[in-house]
Formats: C-alpha cells, structure tokens, sequence
C-alpha cells in the first residue's frame, strides 16, 4: 500500500477516529510538510477501497463549525498483525490435551454444526444447493467450486483457511467434512486433502440421479 495511506490508517487505528486537520497535524510529525488537500485525496482512495467509513459529523464542544471525522472499517484491520492462527493453534492443543479423542471430536462437530446453522441454506435442488454452498464457503475463505461428474458432484476447495493448524491436527479437516456434510445434508467421500499435500481438499458428493450430460 501506498506509504501515506498506511500512516493515515495506522493514525485513525490508533486514535480510533480522526478528523482531517487531526491526520494531517500527526502526518507532519511523521513526514513533514502535507496539506489538507491530499490528506482528502487519500481518504477518498480509502473510502473507495472499503478500509474507513464515511465521514460522520461531530459537533464540537466548543465555539465552531462541526468536524467530519473518519474512523476505520473492519477490512481495515486486516492490515494489522494479528495473533488469531496462535490462539487458535493454542485453543486446539489445550483441547486435545484436556479431553478425549471423543470429547474433542464432538466439540469440533459442534462447530461445524453451528457454522451449518449459520449458513442457512435453504432447500433446493442440488445444483442450487451446491451453488449456495459454495457461496457460503467462499464468504469465509474457503475458495470453493463444483464440477458435475458421473455419479453426483464434486466440491473443490482450493485455500485451507487454517491450513498451518491442519498441518498438525487432522481434527480440523474432520471438522470440515462435518461442515460440508452439514451444508449439503449428503455425507461426502474426501477425494484429496490439502494437509496431505493435495492442491484442494475435494468431497465426492454422490447422487444416484446425476450423471454427466443429464
């Protein structure tokens, strides 16, 4: 990213929320001389790129005109290190070292199973069904599609959206055959495994009424 507009959003992450005179005043602590002008030009980049919210008017306590003031949005945080994949490899091994293989499996599955809640596809036919699905997985990471093939589908996801964690507990890629199973009410066959070195995981979908060019 530009090098301003990475100032200006780690201004706004660190005040929370700014207005244009307060950006430019820590710019020029940082870099030197930069005007209004193309502090404006560069909140509208931003506000184009989704990162900060439109500007939202505040009214000063004291004598004056009220101020816009621009606050990031939560795409933004994205550009921030965070410790998420750490936590959650933590979470996993206190587990896994806490309860049984049942217990932790059954944890998982709840997972699943409220992510499959969440989703709330509806009831389709299975084309329709699979594009639902594969929309949702997509919402959140997955890089999903499906192809037609004799004797049902199959469903291709080509990113692991916590691939580091997998590596070293397949629990989680059980998780996600509960996920899928759920989403689909049709209990899959994994075909390949991206832990396992495999470009995707896929997941053979049969359905007896399929069959290529029907």
């Amino acid at each position: 990213m530009q090098e301003t507009r990475q100032h200006i959003l780690e201004i706004l992450h660190n005040a929370g929320q700014a207005t244009v005179d307060d950006i430019v005043s820590e710019l020029r602590k940082r870099r030197g001389e930069i005007t209004a002008v193309t502090v404006r030009h560069h909140l509208a980049r931003l506000q184009q790129e989704e990162l900060i919210t439109a500007p939202q008017l505040r009214h000063r306590s004291s004598p004056g005109r009220p101020q816009h003031v621009y606050a990031l949005t939560d795409k933004a945080r994205d550009h921030f290190p965070n410790n998420y994949q750490r936590l959650a490899a933590g979470l996993i091994n206190q587990i896994k070292a806490q309860l049984p293989p049942d217990g932790v499996n059954v944890i998982l599955e709840g997972v699943a199973t409220e992510m499959a809640a969440e989703a709330n596809i509806a009831d389709a036919p299975i084309e329709e069904k699979m594009r639902q699905v594969v929309g949702y997985l997509n919402d959140n990471g997955y890089v999903a599609d499906w192809e037609q093939v004799d004797g049902g589908f199959v469903l291709h996801t080509s990113n692991c959206p916590y691939h580091h964690i997998s590596k070293s507990s397949q629990s989680l890629c059980e998780m996600d055959m509960r996920l899928v199973s759920s989403l689909l009410g049709v209990v899959p066959r994994r075909i390949t495994r991206i832990a396992d070195g495999d470009n995707t995981c896929s997941y053979m979908i049969p359905c007896e009424s399929v069959t290529n060019g029907n």
